[in-house]
């Protein structure tokens, strides 16, 4: 039986209703082309900059696709044959004096290799690494297999696996240069952004293409599969663009052809509402794979609780957001890692960190996404609340 190892359905915790204000200019989609209505503005000739860089539907695909592959996922599956065991009883005969029977059975004859499941990825660099979903290859005791457009088929190796984010990297071992794709600057995209989604659609149709625009910035979801994987995924991009099942792991990409999103999810019980990583975040995770073999991730070493209104006015705290250095249910569970860039820093259980760099930790993304954007031995200011007082503090961060 083939199993589904691709598109993770999502529960959404909370979904957030944003009016959009409608700018002096329409924005169509003409022949696969994204133009834009010509209109008298001091930004005229910035529009007509950003135009220039955009490509028609079918170049970006064109030049998009031998770089997209799918993940073939195989394993040794047991065979079965059906043979038939005799029974003797002494009432089972024709004329009630007992007689044989034959019963079936079903024994092992062996196993033959199959596939099993398969998503989608897409090539990063060169010299053969990929992107794609960590639930695309969450698997152990099973085979992956990278197929380009033009139906070759390489083996692939699982290089690392990202415990916050449903990302993984993977690399073809190959004397050849790859067609690649690039990252967008995800911080440029915009509401009703035309994007394009490429994947092995039903782990059955390679390179399958959808077409459709941004309905959606900044999106926290829970996602799972119904079974065992479950997990939280902060400021996804939401888009109308169809995903289905089997698209996990595939490029979103803009008119310019550079990834804006690695498709990851969608609401099992919506209509065209899927959801990608941002490119800036996976990014991050193939730069620190590329450039030390493992993802490397800044460390500050707390436990920390999400101050809300009602923990807030509860606890009469004289503070309006933040996170509350706290310890956890069991006694191991410790506020401050001893010896961690936060130990380090004084930082003690009960304080609360206000701020990051200037960023507000008001609850819009969490401490965890914030510091994921800084790097290994960077000194970082964080504002505190201390014994009910404001103080700035450095801390120097470490790898996790």
């Amino acid at each position: 039986m083939k199993r589904d190892f691709d598109i993770a359905y999502i529960i959404l915790t909370a979904i957030t209703a944003s009016a959009i204000t409608m700018i002096a200019a329409w924005y169509f989609i003409s022949v696969g082309v994204f133009t834009v209505n010509t209109v008298t503005s001091p930004d005229f000739t910035e529009q007509t900059a950003q135009k220039t860089e955009q490509k028609t539907i079918p170049d970006v695909v064109e030049t998009a696709i031998p770089a997209v592959v799918s993940i073939s996922i195989s394993a040794d599956v047991p065979v079965y044959e059906q043979y038939y065991e005799n029974f003797w009883s002494p009432f089972g005969g024709f004329y009630g004096g007992g007689g044989s029977f034959q019963i079936p059975r079903q024994r092992q004859v062996g196993t033959e290799r199959q596939e099993i499941g398969g998503g989608t990825g897409f090539l990063v660099s060169a010299d053969g690494y990929i992107v794609t979903n960590k639930h695309v290859v969450d698997q152990d005791g099973v085979d992956y297999t990278a197929i380009t457009n033009d139906g070759t088929e390489y083996e692939v190796s699982v290089v690392a696996k990202d415990p916050s984010l449903d990302v993984a990297i993977l690399k073809i071992e190959a004397d050849e240069d790859f067609a690649f794709l690039e990252f967008a600057d995800v911080s440029d995209i915009r509401l009703g952004e035309t994007v394009i989604a490429i994947g092995n659609a039903l782990a059955e149709f390679p390179n399958s293409v959808s077409v459709g625009v941004v309905s959606g910035l900044s999106r926290d979801i829970v996602a799972g599969d119904g079974f065992r994987f479950r997990e939280s995924l902060e400021g996804v991009i939401q888009t109308d663009a169809a995903i289905n099942r089997g698209n996990s792991g595939g490029p979103l990409l803009n008119t310019a052809g550079k990834v804006v999103g690695v498709n990851v999810a969608v609401a099992g019980g919506g209509e065209n509402i899927g959801f990608a990583l941002p490119s800036n975040v996976v990014e991050s995770v193939f730069t620190s794979v590329a450039e030390f073999g493992e993802i490397v991730r800044p460390f500050l070493g707390v436990r920390y609780l999400q101050l809300t209104d009602e923990i807030i006015e509860r606890n009469n705290l004289d503070v309006a957001y933040g996170v509350l250095i706290i310890r956890g249910k069991e006694r191991s569970d410790l506020a401050i890692i001893p010896g961690s860039p936060a130990d380090k820093a004084g930082l003690e259980e009960n304080d609360i960190i206000l701020e990051v760099e200037g960023e507000k930790l008001d609850g819009s993304r969490s401490l965890a996404a914030v510091l994921r954007e800084f790097e290994v031995d960077q000194t970082i200011t964080l504002k505190i609340m201390h014994d009910g007082k404001e103080q700035e503090i450095e801390v120097t961060l470490e790898k996790q």
